[in-house]
Parts: structure tokens; C-alpha cells; sequence
């Protein structure tokens, strides 16, 4: 008499397990992309038009489109700066020293965005807490706020977290030994940082650049306070479309090319990542 084979449960415990993703992924990202280009390719009657699309391509969207690029381009640029060199001193530490400076770089984050964004309008004002000291040492007052530069301060303080984070996360496990060989081999400090420190964090600054570059394309709440109102991002512009105007229609439209902006700027930094792995120079 032969035995059964037990029943190879292994798999079915796995599609269990990947289930929940599964779901997660179809209600919150894969349905809204469906929304979003059906409303984007249709009118108010549901039929299909490319009408929407079309109506992009005047000069005031054209306008709203590139200075967002512009805006959020320069603060993903200033974040990287900033936090290269943040990154750098915080993982030659050791121990709980890196734990405190890591949670001095998050705490601000433990408060609300627009809280936080109001903080900066009472401090940035004609009349503001900054403006003040300044006028206490005979300068100003400055008018900083409802301005782009003011609007690229508040992406920059926001968002110079999630740029430090990930450029932290690769330099802390970089193998220390290979800069100790590179200083014997006779390489100055220069030549470590950008012949081994630079390959080897790449990674970690293409992370870095992508999440301080798509929330900063796609802010509104930033760009209202900080900017005044007068002039609109792409974020601004399609809250108007859904909160204002009720046009649904163009306002899915412009969120779809806004898709397609994030998904190239990531495919253009994907590929850059790529195309530079490999060996080191020293």
C-alpha cells in the first residue's frame, strides 16, 4: 500500500502571505492610476477626448510646469549639499552619538507639515521673529515671505530629512578599511571622497534625490502659505481643479502629466545609478 505524498502547504502559505499586498496594491495605486487616466481621457459626459491633454500645452501651464521643475530642482539640489556633508560627520560617529544626532535630524518631523509651515510664516513675515533681530542690528526689515524663495526654504527645511536619511544609511556601512588602503596607497582626502566615498553612496544619494524631488514638484500646502498665492505650482493648480473649479476632468489630466514628470526624472536617476556601478579607481 502506497503512502500519500504530504501536501506541500508552502505555497499556498506564501499566496496567503502576499495576498494582503496584493490587495493594498490594487485599492490605493493600482485604482487610482485607472481613475486618474479615465478622467484624464474623458469629459464631463464620460466620452473620450484629448481635449484635456491638449488644453496643457498654453503658455500658463507651460509656466506653472516649469517653475515647479525649477523650484524643485534648486531645493533638491541645496538638499543635497546640505546633506552630504550632514551625513558624512554623523556616520563618523560611534554608538549612541549617531543615535542622538539621527534623532536631532528627525525630531522636527515628529510635528505636523502645517504646523510647522505656520511656524515659518510668523518667522519669515514683514513683521516676523526674523525680521526683528534684524532690525535689531540695523538691517531690514527683508521681505522674505510669499516669495519663490521663501517657498524653496519651506521645501528645504521639510524635506532636507528624507535626503539625509538614506545618504546616512549607505555611509554608515561603507567598509572603512578601503579609505585606510586608499590613505596608503597615497590618495588625499579628495581623492577618497570622490573616488571611493561618491561610487559606493551613489545609491544612497539617488534615494535621497528622489524623495526630496517628488514631494517637491508636488507640493500645494508649502507654495499657498510660504508663497502667498501669487503664483501656483502644480500641486496648487490641481487642488484649484478639484476643490474650486469642480473640473475634474483637467485636474486628472494635469496629475497624470505630473505622473509621467516624477516617472522619467526617476527612470533619468535610475539610469545614471546604473550605468556608474562597478570597480573603483583609486
Amino acid at each position: 500500500m502506497k503512502k500519500e505524498r504530504p501536501v506541500n502547504t508552502i505555497p499556498l502559505i506564501k499566496r496567503m502571505a502576499v495576498a494582503p499586498h496584493i490587495v493594498w496594491a490594487i485599492l490605493f495605486i493600482i485604482a487610482p492610476l485607472l481613475f486618474t487616466a479615465y478622467f484624464a481621457f474623458t469629459d464631463k459626459s464620460g466620452n473620450f477626448t484629448l481635449s484635456n491633454i491638449r488644453g496643457l500645452a498654453n503658455d500658463n501651464y507651460i509656466k506653472i510646469f516649469s517653475r515647479s521643475v525649477i523650484l524643485a530642482l534648486i531645493a533638491t539640489v541645496v538638499c543635497l549639499i546640505i546633506a552630504y556633508p550632514i551625513s558624512y560627520v554623523i556616520s563618523k560617529y560611534k554608538g549612541n552619538k549617531q543615535k542622538v544626532m539621527i534623532m536631532l535630524i528627525m525630531l522636527p518631523m515628529w510635528t505636523n507639515l502645517l504646523i510647522r509651515t505656520y511656524s515659518w510664516m510668523a518667522i519669515l513675515e514683514d513683521t516676523g521673529f526674523l525680521n526683528t533681530i534684524l532690525g535689531y542690528v540695523g538691517i531690514g526689515p527683508l521681505h522674505m515671505i510669499n516669495t519663490e524663495q521663501a517657498v524653496i526654504f519651506g521645501m528645504i527645511y521639510n524635506f532636507l530629512p528624507y535626503m539625509i536619511l538614506p545618504i546616512y544609511s549607505v555611509m554608515s556601512k561603507l567598509d572603512k578599511s578601503l579609505t585606510e588602503v586608499a590613505a596608503d596607497l597615497g590618495c588625499n582626502n579628495f581623492k577618497i571622497m570622490t573616488k571611493i566615498t561618491l561610487p559606493l553612496t551613489k545609491s544612497g544619494i539617488v534615494s535621497g534625490i528622489t524623495m526630496v524631488f517628488v514631494p517637491s514638484i508636488s507640493t500645494f500646502y508649502i507654495s499657498q502659505k510660504l508663497g502667498g498665492g501669487n503664483f501656483d505650482l502644480i500641486g496648487d493648480t490641481i487642488e484649484r481643479q478639484f476643490q474650486v473649479a469642480n473640473n475634474y476632468n483637467l485636474g486628472a489630466s494635469i496629475s497624470l502629466v505630473l505622473m509621467i514628470i516624477i516617472l522619467i526624472s526617476m527612470a533619468v536617476m535610475n539610469h545614471f545609478a546604473d550605468s556608474d556601478e562597478g570597480g573603483m579607481v583609486v
